[in-house]
């Protein structure tokens, strides 16, 4: 070591004591300093032994707090890095929205099950009115794409705008948006899900869809007139797993009026999803029938 790299030891703690002060464990400081969370101030280049400065035991501290949150190592990382106090106050903000969100929904995939569970599916539907419509033949864009459960609000959006933004080639828009599943689509299963959108013009739209090559998996296809069963939701009830009681619900609704399923489930969005509120209708869940 030169004289330049010197270390003054007498300030320096070693791992142990450190960990002792810290409330930490010696195997978590190794993790952390290999993560790059908490590094320490000094490593012996002949004998390996970490030293830190009593100055990093806050930070240590917080990381620990951290983890009690079920924080990820790496934003840990992007909270104790940041710039200033408030900085740090936002990224854990942000991320315990994330977790909140995160409960909520499982709270409310609880819910349902014990009402499948407890044998009161009948009062879930209940809450569903179920009606058919013909709809007409149309020349739809489309993205497929393999998607989790947990992927698919965020690709539902940016595929729709996708095809949307496209549509100006395309003679414009002349239906609903919908979503097509092609084969579930859970935290375990990936579809394939496909988003489309119906244009006037077909032969405008397999010209854009030509210059598009390969990007995002587009397609023109044409959605022939079917007769589909359908029941009208809000905005809240599209969030997982609210929707599933709504899909069971048109599927349990077909059998006592003589129909069967004829197509994959779809949805349908007929509102403007940034200006609808929780309540707001803004979705047909349909099955084509026959």
């Amino acid at each position: 070591m030169t004289e330049d790299e010197a270390v003054d030891e007498d300030e320096l703690l070693t791992i142990g004591v450190f960990a002792a002060r810290a409330r930490l464990s010696a195997k978590a400081l190794r993790l952390y300093d290999r993560l790059g969370v908490l590094s320490p101030a000094h490593v012996d280049e002949v004998s390996g032994y970490r030293y830190y400065r009593p100055a990093q035991i806050e930070r240590a501290r917080l990381v620990a707090l951290l983890r009690q949150l079920d924080m990820p190592l790496a934003r840990i990382a992007e909270v104790v890095e940041a710039p200033d106090a408030v900085a740090a106050a936002g990224l854990l903000d942000a991320y315990w929205a994330d977790v909140e969100s995160r409960f909520a929904g499982q709270r409310t995939l609880a819910e349902y099950l014990r009402g499948r569970l407890s044998g009161r599916s009948s009062e879930m539907y209940g809450k569903f009115v179920v009606e058919t419509v013909d709809l007409p033949e149309q020349v739809v864009i489309t993205e497929t794409r393999h998607v989790l459960a947990g992927e698919l609000p965020a690709w539902i959006g940016s595929a729709l705008g996708r095809l949307e933004y496209g549509a100006r080639e395309c003679g414009g828009i002349v239906g609903a948006p919908f979503v097509v599943y092609h084969s579930d689509v859970s935290m375990e299963s990936d579809g394939p899900a496909e988003a489309c959108v119906p244009v006037a013009d077909e032969a405008a739209a397999r010209a854009w869809v030509e210059k598009q090559g390969r990007a995002h998996a587009v397609k023109v296809r044409v959605e022939p007139a079917q007769r589909v069963a359908y029941t009208r939701i809000t905005k809240a009830q599209v969030a997982h797993p609210q929707i599933l009681a709504a899909f069971e619900a048109v599927e349990e609704w077909l059998p006592g009026q003589g129909l069967r399923m004829a197509g994959p489930c779809r949805e349908i969005y007929f509102a403007d999803w940034d200006a609808a509120g929780p309540e707001d209708e803004v979705c047909d869940v349909a099955f084509p029938v026959g």
